[in-house]
């Protein structure tokens, strides 16, 4: 009995990874990676957690994703608002380009979400107040326009904006 509840665990952890690992992978795909620093993404790894740039917790959760000064550009793909569990979304100094997900407003554990100096452009979604632990918030130096959203105020946390 005991065999058969590790191998269910394993399956969940393994079922819950690689749908994480799918939205890295989506991530991937849509940057251009001139310096190769995204090489050791690969589903054939069949675990995110041991991916460069990317942390988990001990459950295996992806909870921080480091890609700052990378010299990536192309632009984020929606799916990285599946990593819920994410607390660290760093892409700052690149040269990536496009909206900013209204997805990331789905990643309600974050607490530090950098995408400063980029070429992001359109306005910064209101679903980023859905973020209560958002601590840090930096999105200065891209090309945004329109209004701070008024869902913001509502992240008491909100330490730098």
């Amino acid at each position: 009995m005991e065999a058969i509840f590790l191998c269910l665990i394993f399956l969940v952890l393994r079922v819950s990874g690689l749908s994480e690992g799918d939205a890295l992978i989506a991530l991937k795909s849509s940057l251009v990676d001139p310096k190769d620093v995204l090489q050791s993404w690969d589903t054939s790894s069949g675990n995110p957690c041991i991916w460069f740039h990317v942390t988990c917790n001990g459950n295996g959760n992806v909870i921080r994703v480091d890609l700052g000064n990378a010299s990536l550009s192309g632009h984020l793909d929606s799916g990285v608002g599946q990593l819920t569990k994410l607390e660290y979304l760093g892409l700052y100094s690149n040269n990536i380009s496009g909206k900013i997900p209204e997805e990331l407003g789905n990643l309600e554990n974050l607490m530090s979400l950098d995408l400063y100096f980029n070429n992001l452009s359109g306005t910064i979604p209101g679903t980023l107040g859905n973020l209560q632990k958002l601590r840090f918030l930096r999105l200065n130096n891209n090309i945004l326009m329109g209004t701070i959203p008024i869902s913001l105020t509502t992240v008491s946390s909100l330490q730098i904006l």
